[in-house]
């Protein structure tokens, strides 16, 4: 009996302390704060009424390597931005794991790539990457002015860690951006994201 009665009781508080389920594509995108590389603070709601891309990077991952140093994270980066989008590149590495880099590596990362999101941000204890269920690095959100979530997957369809896979590939993210941009419906609203696991 008794051995029942824990096992019962394990089960409901591990009912209890479940964490929410991540938002799905339709859904309103949970708010958050976080800090920028300077020590700023952004939250969601700052850029209410603009289009907000979410990246979850990790500098050392080899499928994030393969989109900047060929370019193409950094010039969809620069083409967004251009109109408007506001690009926030999130590190949800936490102390001592792959990713975990400090402020002058990440900001050398930045550089020698070129890239040119509104703000690279930390997020140490993985709350915001378990709040939307960020998977690997690259994992992409996209969010409408509206506050809801449009997009959840992968950057395109090719999930490998070749660069010479990106000009054949469908970058989903532009997609996502230019269908909603013009009125119409996202037509892949989700992929299965690929990349290297977040290191939380």
């Amino acid at each position: 009996m008794k051995t029942r009665l824990a096992l019962i009781f394990a089960l409901l508080s591990a009912t209890a302390f479940t964490a929410p389920a991540a938002p799905q594509p339709g859904d309103a995108a949970p708010d958050f704060s976080l800090t920028d590389l300077q020590g700023q603070k952004h939250s969601l709601t700052d850029y209410k009424g603009k289009y907000v891309v979410l990246e979850w990077n990790n500098p050392g991952c080899p499928f994030v390597r393969k989109h900047y140093d060929s370019g193409n994270m950094p010039k969809l980066q620069q083409e967004e931005r251009a109109k408007g989008v506001v690009w926030l590149t999130i590190n949800s590495a936490s102390a001592g794991r792959q990713g975990d880099e400090g402020s002058g590596d990440i900001e050398k990362f930045l550089s020698d790539e070129h890239a040119d999101p509104t703000a690279y941000l930390r997020d140490p204890d993985g709350t915001v990457g378990h709040l939307y269920g960020a998977r690997t690095t690259p994992h992409m959100f996209v969010i409408s002015p509206d506050g809801k979530l449009i997009y959840d997957g992968a950057i395109d369809n090719r999930p490998t860690p070749d660069p010479a896979d990106i000009p054949g590939a469908t970058n989903y993210v532009r997609a996502a951006l230019d269908e909603s941009m013009a009125g119409k419906p996202v037509a892949v609203a989700s992929s299965r994201p690929y990349g290297c696991s977040v290191k939380y």
